[in-house]
């Protein structure tokens, strides 16, 4: 339930990615998303925002403290430390192309990011690659499905066309997610590990 209105999933190898080679412009987060208050199926409540480069530092403890099979499934990848690239390319978006949002719990005075969704524009400027991810402490709670909607919501009103995302065959959460959604899985030609989940928007 939002009083306002207007767990991993995907691996973004676009801007808004994990490749910290590259970076485009950073332009300002823009002004016309307001956040959004949801309370999810347990009754906690979470905050939704746009991500902004100031939440560099509440990027990097969500990655750190996400447990080492959460990690996996987000970046295909493991690591014991995100680097400071890495969270630059994270936190540092060009919002022409690309879109976060994050999840925000605030307790005891402490503010903690405990989801995140977010989408990167495909060089063909059709379709974007996704990517979500919920804390360990806060999955089953909802929580992925109303980042991911929200996502989607954004991609269509921006007129993309198409949505996918790239996971590990064994990420059945994320099989679920997606198939909750609208989905559809298909085998990735590239990698027999590997599955692409697409949505027509």
């Amino acid at each position: 339930m939002r009083t306002s209105r207007n767990t991993a999933f995907g691996r973004t190898t676009h801007a808004a990615g994990v490749d910290p080679d590259t970076r485009v412009t950073t332009l300002a987060a823009p002004a016309d998303i307001p956040e959004s208050v949801v309370t999810l199926r347990d009754g906690s409540e979470v905050t939704i925002r746009v991500l902004r480069k100031e939440d560099a530092g509440l990027e990097r403890d969500f990655i750190r403290n996400l447990s080492p099979e959460s990690r996996w499934m987000r970046f295909l990848g493991q690591f014991s430390e995100p680097s400071d690239s890495l969270i630059r390319k994270l936190t540092e978006l060009d919002y022409r192309r690309d879109m976060a949002f994050i999840a925000l719990s605030r307790a005891g005075g402490i503010t903690r990011l405990v989801g995140v969704s977010r989408y990167s524009l495909a060089p063909d400027g059709q379709s974007c690659e996704c990517a979500v991810t919920v804390a360990d402490a806060w999955q089953g709670k909802g929580l992925g499905t109303v980042l991911m909607r929200d996502l989607i919501d954004i991609a269509r009103r921006r007129g993309i066309r198409s949505m996918f995302s790239i996971d590990a065959n064994e990420n059945e959460r994320m099989r679920e997610l997606a198939r909750d959604l609208g989905f559809k899985r298909e085998r990735d030609p590239d990698d027999a590990t590997r599955v692409i989940h697409r949505l027509v928007l």
